[in-house]
């Protein structure tokens, strides 16, 4: 064994994912450098097990223990790679971390991902959730995406129509156990085009006193609000948002509405659908800042489901499944859960 990889028995999950849950994997598989990884796949112990591909552990609940190999990614390269009229082409390698990405872009001059700051995780996983915030999805800006094709034995390119982007969703998410992220390419602007009439940003950009704000000051508004409703995770154990923001028929939206006007309700592309807010029908629930043992759902962020200490996967789950069942019970709304459940179902 080289030191392009490692490999280790018995790994210990827990400080790997930000629930901050107890859960184990047989193997931890970690890989430092693209070239080696299909001889690190090919390691005798780990023949025929399954494999999770692991990044920030932002995204993810451990309800019960990892069956077969976790696999980490430790290449963390981010460069510039074309520029034409303005246009720039930025890759970065999965390893990284998504805001220090954003941070670094914005540092090249470079606009685009602002709306997206603060979002933990790593960069390879921002394909598979299709990470969005503040009226922008990372799939926008994602135009190439590098994947080890577990299938074929090889990596592969994937342009953005090959991606399958949609709210939360991507070809990677609805088949995990082909694609393993190894790289993204954005195309990012020298003068983008800012993205402002999120509810709430405008708001923070004026108490900041900023009237005419550019890329670095947008970023700076979203870091600001995210780190006043949401927790640290280095402080109290949270996947951030837990529950997807459901899509239904307009006609039940407007009906819905109509019972409950200060129901925030959303455009989407589909003239036929529109988007509810997850937080506010959890929030009228009575689910903020409730708790079942050390499972529990933040004071600040309805749609935050936080570990306060020795709480298991499979309790925060349960108490997931609790709130989508009062929420449907209530307002016939189903809700999803935005993070992948490891070793439990929905």
């Amino acid at each position: 064994m080289t030191a392009l990889y490692h490999l280790q028995a018995d790994a210990d999950l827990r400080p790997l994912n930000t629930f901050g849950v107890a859960a184990r994997a047989p193997w931890l598989l970690q890989v430092h450098d693209l070239a080696s990884l299909g001889e690190a796949l090919r390691l005798e112990p780990l023949d025929g097990l399954p494999l999770l591909p692991l990044g920030g552990g932002s995204n993810l609940l451990f309800a019960g223990d990892a069956p077969g190999v976790v696999l980490l990614l430790r290449t963390h390269a981010m460069a510039i790679v074309a520029e034409h009229e303005g246009r720039v082409r930025v890759r970065a390698e999965a390893g990284a971390n998504w805001h220090e990405l954003v941070m670094w872009t914005l540092e090249q001059g470079l606009g685009g991902l602002e709306n997206l700051a603060l979002i933990p995780g790593s960069v390879g996983a921002a394909p598979i959730q299709n990470i969005g915030a503040y009226g922008m999805e990372a799939g926008e800006r994602i135009v190439r995406v590098q994947a080890w094709d577990r299938g074929q034995g090889r990596l592969v390119e994937l342009d953005r129509g090959q991606c399958r982007f949609a709210y939360r969703d991507s070809v990677f998410k609805h088949q995990p156990d082909r694609w393993i992220v190894t790289a993204v390419e954005l195309e990012l602007e020298r003068q983008p085009v800012l993205r402002l009439d999120y509810a709430g940003l405008g708001e923070e950009l004026a108490a900041m006193g900023v009237a005419a704000p550019g890329p670095r000051e947008v970023a700076e508004a979203v870091v600001r609000i995210r780190r006043r409703k949401l927790p640290d995770p280095a402080v109290t154990g949270n996947a951030g948002s837990f529950f997807k923001n459901p899509i239904v028929p307009a006609a039940q939206a407007m009906d819905l509405q109509h019972l409950h006007p200060r129901l925030p309700v959303f455009a989407t592309a589909d003239p036929a659908l529109r988007k509810l807010s997850a937080a506010w029908l959890i929030d009228a629930c009575g689910w903020k800042g409730q708790r079942r043992g050390d499972a529990g759902v933040s004071a600040d962020h309805a749609l935050v489901l936080v570990n306060h200490g020795q709480a298991s996967g499979a309790q925060l789950l349960e108490l997931a499944r609790e709130i989508a069942a009062s929420v449907h019970q209530r307002f016939g709304v189903a809700l999803e859960p935005e993070p992948r459940i490891i070793g439990g179902a929905w």
